[in-house]
């Protein structure tokens, strides 16, 4: 190859590198920029920061609910998930106060979720009785999904 034909060569390798990357970065630029596409629900802030609480504390209860389930601790999951994340939870979180602010849609989703961690209770104290893990696992999954659902949804401003 004569010099001509190498500086050719080189100029236009560094040329596609250089548009590569240039392509690269605009991707990931993108990406960065991609708009949050879940409702944002405006709240107070003192009621926003009560309500990111109740969040935390619902993970926590998550937590120690499938570590007790771990340690074959089935009536400590039961009371853990009723007492925090259960229909008797509710008015220890609020749950009134911040109703007005909701989108309906959030709403459902938050009362789907208590609903489905009093029956996570039962099923869980059941476990007791008749040894039968599977329908509080199952139970336990009706919760998750909730959050999931309401985190896929919405975002708290």
């Amino acid at each position: 190859m004569d010099a001509r034909a190498e500086i050719y060569h080189s100029m236009r390798h560094k040329l596609l590198l250089r548009l590569s990357l240039s392509l690269l970065i605009g991707v990931l630029v993108l990406s960065a920029q991609a708009q949050d596409v879940r409702q944002q629900v405006e709240f107070p802030p003192p009621m926003q920061a009560h309500m990111l609480a109740n969040m935390r504390d619902h993970l926590l209860a998550l937590e120690a609910i499938t570590r007790q389930l771990a340690e074959g601790r089935y009536d400590a999951a039961a009371e853990t998930a009723e007492g925090r994340l259960g229909m008797s939870a509710m008015q220890a979180h609020g749950s009134a106060q911040r109703a007005p602010f909701m989108p309906e849609p959030m709403r459902a989703i938050g009362l789907a979720m208590h609903r489905a961690a009093s029956r996570f209770a039962i099923a869980a104290w059941d476990v007791e009785v008749t040894g039968d893990l599977s329908a509080a696992f199952g139970a336990l999954s009706q919760v998750m999904q909730q959050c999931v659902a309401c985190h896929e949804g919405f975002s708290v401003h």
